[in-house]
């Protein structure tokens, strides 16, 4: 029998795009009866969503009542619920509303979480608060995930065609599936102590290499970067003091004392169980009392009064100067007579002494 693979095909034109997605519409359901039976799912919200799900509410039960689907927000318990009702005819649709509730649980705003409901666009919620057991830890990384200013999640978001948000312990994404398989690695992996800036680096490559069609068919394995990590945990060197050599000695060190030898000599090895208990009590409240003491001077500093420069006036400064300055004219004019005194008295006493020198000399 011949092949008829090569028949011409007058249906099949170039203007048909086979990969497009079309909408399912009421008159695809091809029986036209409603479900068996009725399909529920429900999420809890945290309190602080409480008030904008109030607001928006409205806005929710609008855009799934054109799919037929039923919402009901429980503020007493806290929850959201979805329902399939008996005009629901696409049987997808209840997945996309339950993920559109998730979402907004997740504090996704409405308009952008109202997109789930599309064809193309699915959503991912990535649990990150497993990865690391350390608090601190888990924010540096979470905070490196965002990068400064929100620069990583942007870069992340234009690479990807995603949205993504991150918040407490997860991340929501929402796009298209290839671009949350890209956002899952990244973010898993940023949580492994591993940068998002490599896997941007290699999207961008990967982005420009698309662009070509020569290298459609090709491996690109040639042209991503391939980073090694360098960071090798080492023994860190005890470094010794110069001139300090240790001398070799022939003789082992003296053995240590065992555990039961120190508990006879503290005499705790003679104490009943109720008694070391209390022993074990009493050291630790003693630490916790010196502890709390040490804290509490060191708290006391902050309330010590620095010391102050006395306040000079700059007016009675000057008074001053100036009383000092006459009192030290007055001083040396004092001197200054004295001494023309003292000059003037011995003169009258040689004259004297001349004169009676000449009587002397006459006689």
């Amino acid at each position: 029998m011949p092949s008829t693979h090569n028949a011409d095909k007058p249906w099949d034109t170039p203007d048909i795009d086979k990969w497009a997605i079309e909408e399912f519409k009421e008159e695809h359901n091809a029986s036209g009866e409603h479900f068996a039976e009725e399909s529920l799912f429900m999420t809890l919200f945290p309190k602080y969503r409480e008030q904008y799900l109030r607001n928006i509410w409205s806005y929710v039960t609008k855009a799934l009542d054109k799919h037929h689907i039923r919402c009901e927000l429980d503020l007493v318990e806290g929850s959201m619920t979805v329902k399939t009702t008996t005009k629901t005819f696409d049987p997808a649709m209840i997945i996309k509303a339950r993920d559109l509730i998730k979402l907004l649980a997740r504090s996704v705003p409405f308009p952008q979480a109202v997109k789930v409901l599309q064809d193309d666009i699915a959503c991912d919620v990535i649990k990150i608060g497993n990865f690391v057991t350390n608090k601190d830890r888990f924010i540096k990384r979470r905070q490196r995930l965002v990068g400064p200013n929100g620069n990583t999640l942007k870069a992340l978001e234009l690479l990807t065609k995603c949205y993504i948000l991150v918040q407490g312990n997860t991340v929501s994404a929402m796009g298209p599936f290839k671009g949350l398989k890209e956002v899952r690695r990244v973010v898993e992996d940023c949580m492994k102590n591993i940068h998002p800036i490599y896997y941007i680096k290699e999207l961008m490559i990967k982005q420009e290499l698309s662009k070509n069609p020569e290298l459609a068919n090709e491996d690109w394995s040639r042209f991503l970067p391939s980073f090694k990590k360098r960071n090798v945990a080492r023994k860190k060197k005890t470094s010794k003091k110069d001139g300090e050599k240790k001398v070799y000695t022939p003789f082992p060190p003296a053995q240590q004392p065992r555990k039961i030898d120190l508990q006879i000599e503290s005499g705790e090895y003679f104490l009943g169980k109720k008694e070391r208990e209390l022993k074990k009590i009493q050291e630790k409240r003693s630490k916790q009392e010196e502890n709390s003491e040490l804290k509490r001077q060191e708290r006391a500093k902050d309330y010590v009064a620095p010391e102050e420069s006395e306040y000079e006036n700059k007016l009675l400064n000057q008074d001053k100067k100036e009383k000092k300055e006459k009192k030290d004219k007055k001083d040396k004019l004092d001197k200054k007579e004295k001494k023309s005194k003292r000059k003037s008295s011995e003169d009258g006493d040689d004259n004297e002494e001349k004169k009676l020198k000449k009587s002397k000399k006459s006689s």
